[in-house]
């Protein structure tokens, strides 16, 4: 399998609907791009465009009205165990502590030994920095820590692609830039192919190879921008100071007001529909 293609994005449409009307909504119109494996891709747009739509596509949890997508070389048709996601709600289980909710991550993996098991769940709890917590409730445990314990039980189920739905948005801006910073290095190490859906432009710079850019619904990529050209690979936060990470991220400002206009006006028009 091409690298460069791990993941394909065929020509994709969705419609969904509408409420009362005889005539569907399209959310998402025509949109094709290739993902390699590895690679960090963030999808940029205003709230309601249908990035989360074609992220949901992409893990087989919504069925694309037209085209297709591929994942390194078979047809998505539904979710799978290679595709691992993480929401922007808390998704931990109440009635497990920190190191069970890992555990819990792999309980249908049958590759693997039951030490095996074990000690990736002890590596992923080092690894999201959750060491000495492992007993603990999750009601016990800040909302960052429950993010980053979704986080590790995620990868511990083995997922080729980890997708992400905006998953920092309830944190605060403190947590939030302490998870991003640990994402990017997570994702180094992992070497995961990372689909990352946000309406935030300093965050998706910091984090991503690339961004596409989504117009308002229906959604269709605008611009892609290839982040490494404008403030190179490495990413400590210090970056988020320099010059070239102010003009980046207002150049891109620039492009996602004009497109908040757009989408508020298509919100009043026709009502509001799945992101």
């Amino acid at each position: 399998m091409n690298n460069d293609r791990f993941i394909v994005i065929d020509r994709v449409s969705k419609e969904f609907g509408a409420h009362g009307k005889s005539a569907a909504v399209r959310v998402i119109d025509d949109v094709s791009m290739k993902i390699g494996r590895g690679e960090f891709i963030v999808f940029l747009g205003p709230s309601g465009c249908g990035k989360t739509t074609l992220m949901r596509i992409v893990g087989g949890l919504e069925a694309a009205s037209c085209g297709q997508v591929r994942l390194d070389g078979a047809t998505v048709t539904g979710p799978d165990r290679k595709k691992g996601m993480v929401f922007q709600s808390y998704s931990s289980f109440p009635w497990l502590d920190v190191i069970g909710n890992i555990r819990f991550g792999m309980r249908f993996r049958d590759d693997i030994s039951a030490a095996e098991k074990e000690r990736l769940a002890q590596y992923y709890l080092e690894l999201v920095g959750l060491r000495g917590f492992e007993g603990y409730r999750v009601n016990r445990i800040s909302g960052g820590m429950r993010q980053r314990l979704a986080i590790a039980r995620t990868l511990a189920a083995g997922p080729d692609v980890l997708l992400m739905d905006e998953p920092f948005g309830a944190l605060d801006a403190q947590n939030r830039e302490f998870l991003q910073e640990q994402l990017v290095g997570i994702q180094k190490s992992e070497q995961k192919t990372v689909i990352f859906v946000t309406h935030d432009v300093e965050e998706a710079i910091f984090l991503a190879d690339r961004i596409m850019l989504f117009s308002a619904r229906p959604a269709r990529v605008l611009q892609e921008i290839r982040v490494g050209d404008h403030i190179g690979t490495q990413r400590p936060l210090a970056v988020k100071s320099t010059q070239a990470f102010f003009a980046l991220r207002n150049s891109i400002l620039d492009v996602t007001r004009r497109l908040a206009l757009q989408t508020e006006k298509i919100m009043l028009q026709g009502g509001m529909f799945p992101a």
